[in-house]
C-alpha cells in the first residue's frame, strides 16, 4: 500500500511540472524562445514541446496504452537529461528543476507495476536487480 503512495505522488509531482512548463510555454511562446535562444535550441521547438509536454503528462497519469506509456517517460527521461545538461551549459542554475524531474520520473516509472493493475514489462526493479 506505501509504495502505490510513493507511486502516486512521484507522478502527479511529475504530471504537474510537465503541465505547469506546458502551459507556460503555450502563454509566453516569444519570452520561452528567448530562453530557448540562450541556452542554443531552436525558437520553433518552443510550441512543438509544449504540446508534447501536456501529452505526456497525460498519457503517464492516464495511461490508457502500456506501450506509449513507457514512450512518454523514455521521453520525459531524456527531456530532462536535455535540459539538465543546456541549464549547467549555460550556467543559470536552472537545472534544479529538471533535477526534481527526473528523481520524481525514475520513483514513478520504477514504482508503476506496484500500483497499475497492467504491469509494464520495463517499470520494474527486479529489471535493475537483474542487469
Amino acid at each position: 500500500m506505501k509504495i502505490k503512495w510513493v507511486y502516486w505522488a512521484s507522478t502527479a509531482l511529475l504530471a504537474m511540472l510537465y503541465v505547469a512548463g506546458g502551459t507556460m510555454y503555450l502563454s509566453n511562446i516569444a519570452g520561452i524562445q528567448q530562453a530557448f535562444a540562450k541556452l542554443g535550441y531552436p525558437a520553433y521547438l518552443v510550441p512543438i514541446l509544449a504540446v508534447v509536454k501536456l501529452a505526456g503528462a497525460i498519457t503517464v497519469v492516464w495511461r490508457f496504452n502500456r506501450a506509449l506509456t513507457d514512450l512518454a517517460y523514455a521521453g520525459m527521461f531524456y527531456h530532462l537529461l536535455l535540459a539538465f545538461s543546456a541549464h549547467i551549459n549555460a550556467g543559470d542554475g536552472g537545472f534544479v528543476p529538471a533535477i526534481v524531474g527526473l528523481i520524481a520520473l525514475l520513483i514513478s516509472f520504477f514504482t508503476q507495476n506496484a500500483a497499475r493493475a497492467k504491469p509494464s514489462p520495463y517499470g520494474s526493479w527486479a529489471l535493475v536487480r537483474s542487469a
